[in-house]
């Protein structure tokens, strides 16, 4: 490790650059804040507050820190200008600030006359409400005009009828200043509402004032932090005095003032104000050019009331503006013992629910027995049938076996019988006619052949396997047409690789339809319809024979049920409609396993 330092400094010793880069990444960034109002004041306090924390968030906590505060009321005398300014350039003449961020327009003037002086070319962060443009190169920041009618247009809607309203201001230069613009911006309403201006009053005057107001009556005050006796106020202490006189509700700009008996007001939030400050703070201080970041306007004005006043003073809150947030609102029974009224509601429900579980379980037991009474002679019925059912499989079965061994007997053992005498006629030296022997022979191979052929197909199809299930249906067709008797097969879109149990299932169960068409309908033509479609593979069989009556059929073979059996066991499904009189008609729909692109 030693050995890789001093590599490390050996280098940079070389090429200064090595190192000077990392340096700078991770240097300490310092930062100067300008408010223009005493430390106390809201804005101060809000911004001493959550300023350092975003940028420290934001640099990794590699930020020096710094505020200073301008005696806004003494800025306009030349000898207090001058002492400001020797003083900053004494305080930070060997700090080389990253950027300084001026809370205010007062803040940003002085910059303006003093930057060369005191911070040449040091990046400027600043807050406005009324510029518009950059005030020097190297600069950047967020406008915000101050919107004092949106207050007095809220207090409308929550005092119909508002006829007088009285605007409070004091007679501090700061004071004068908000009022003139105050008076600026309502001029316009003055001969809607009868607007009276209550500035610059001694705190005696402007109490009897304010205690006897008339009905319909709002107060907004601005700010106060000199009276006219000239005593100097914290502006929110003097609020909390005006709000505790005066004799109709109280409303405001700034959100400092929530909290001090004022109803509310479409208030500037001074949060706001410093994240915004904030964030374009941490731009510069991450390298980015101010001149590069564009000045933009925010609207930092939020619709807010006290919940508390709004009930002193007999406000509906359901005449709030939507989007109004509702501050302070105090906390209901169900606020305050929501988690035990959730508990014992849900031990009431619980224990409520168990009842009835029980009560309907002990319905549903006595309904389950009746209903096993009930099925005792269904379950024997069904045994019967069962019964029935293995013992007529047993006899088809047997049926089956017999007329096998007969065809074994009757026809193929009696031709081979008769080709042994004729091979062994043919072992004799001498035999007459041994040409016509040997043709005989061969003949009756040829026959011995096509029968162990035909039992084989009947027993089990093996061509299905050689030409797919589309032509062994054809050959299907072509073998059990008749004299009288018109059979049609059509298909569409059937893929040609189907699976071996699929293939096997459709043929039986077309050949069944199809044999017991021929046998017992009577009928003149029966058509098989195949297609595959999304669904899979649907099959219909109609003919124009006898019919006969659905229900009675299915107890007296064992067609239709071997038909629906070799379609449930492949999840197939199998309908069948018939009429005495009216033809017959079986749909199947079978569903398709991977069928190939391949369609004949």
């Amino acid at each position: 490790m030693r050995r890789l330092c001093a590599l490390a400094f050996a280098l940079a010793a070389f090429d200064p650059g090595v190192l000077a880069a990392p340096l700078m990444a991770t240097r300490q960034k310092q930062i100067l804040v300008l408010y223009s109002t005493r430390r106390d004041a809201q804005i101060a306090v809000v911004g001493e507050r959550e300023l350092p924390q975003i940028l420290d968030r934001g640099l990794d906590a590699r930020l020096d820190y710094y505020s200073e505060y301008i005696d806004r009321a003494r800025l306009p005398e030349p000898e207090y200008r001058a002492a400001l300014r020797d003083f900053l350039f004494l305080k930070y003449r060997d700090v080389t600030f990253d950027a300084i961020v001026a809370m205010s327009d007062i803040s940003l003037d002085f910059l303006a006359q003093n930057r060369e002086d005191l911070f040449v070319g040091t990046p400027v962060v600043f807050f406005t409400s009324g510029r518009t443009e950059r005030p020097f190169a190297n600069s950047t920041g967020f406008r915000s005009p101050t919107d004092y009618v949106a207050t007095l247009m809220l207090a409308a809607r929550l005092q119909p009828g508002l006829a007088h309203v009285f605007v409070v201001s004091g007679a501090g230069v700061d004071d004068r200043t908000v009022g003139v613009a105050v008076r600026a911006q309502l001029r316009a309403y003055e001969s809607k509402f009868g607007i009276e201006y209550l500035s610059g009053l001694t705190t005696s005057e402007l109490d009897t004032r304010l205690a006897h107001l008339p009905a319909k009556s709002m107060v907004y005050y601005t700010v106060v932090d000199k009276d006219g006796a000239g005593h100097v106020f914290h502006p929110l202490e003097y609020l909390d005095h005006v709000t505790a006189v005066s004799s109709a509700p109280v409303y405001t700009w700034v959100d400092s003032g929530l909290d001090h008996g004022v109803v509310g007001g479409s208030v500037k939030v001074q949060k706001a104000q410093v994240e915004e400050l904030g964030t374009l703070a941490l731009r510069v201080l991450r390298g980015e050019s101010a001149d590069a970041i564009p000045i933009v306007t925010r609207d930092l004005n939020v619709a807010q009331v006290d919940w508390r006043q709004l009930k002193r003073w007999g406000i509906n809150e359901t005449l709030l503006p939507e989007g109004t947030e509702v501050r302070f609102r105090e906390a209901t029974v169900w606020d305050r013992y929501q988690d035990y009224i959730l508990a014992v509601a849900f031990i009431v429900v619980a224990e409520t629910a168990l009842v009835v579980t029980l009560l309907v379980q002990r319905r549903r037991r006595r309904q389950a027995e009746q209903q096993l009474r009930g099925s005792e002679a269904q379950l024997r019925s069904s045994y019967e049938r069962i019964r029935d059912l293995g013992a007529r499989l047993l006899t088809a079965q047997e049926t089956e076996r017999a007329r096998i061994a007969r065809e074994l007997h009757d026809d193929i053992s009696q031709q081979v019988a008769l080709l042994a005498i004729d091979l062994e006629l043919l072992q004799r030296p001498a035999v007459p006619h041994v040409k016509d022997l040997s043709a005989a022979a061969l003949t009756r191979t040829e026959s011995i052949a096509r029968s162990v052929h035909d039992l084989s197909h009947r027993l089990h199809p093996a061509r299905l396997r050689l030409v797919g299930l589309v032509n062994a249906l054809d050959a299907l067709r072509r073998e059990l047409a008749r004299p009288g008797l018109d059979i049609t097969f059509t298909h569409e879109n059937v893929p040609q690789e189907l699976s071996p149990d699929l293939t096997l299932c459709v043929y039986r169960v077309v050949q069944e339809a199809l044999q017991n068409a021929v046998k017992y309908s009577g009928a003149r033509r029966v058509a098989v319809s195949m297609r595959s479609g999304p669904g899979g593979l649907t099959l219909s069989i109609a003919d124009d024979g006898a019919g006969f009556e659905v229900n009675g059929a299915w107890g007296q073979g064992l067609g239709l049920i071997s038909m629906r059996e070799r379609l449930e066991a492949i999840g197939g499904t199998f309908h069948i409609l018939s009429t005495p009189g009216a033809g017959t008609r079986i749909d199947i729909a079978v569903p398709l396993d991977a069928a190939s692109p391949a369609v004949v």
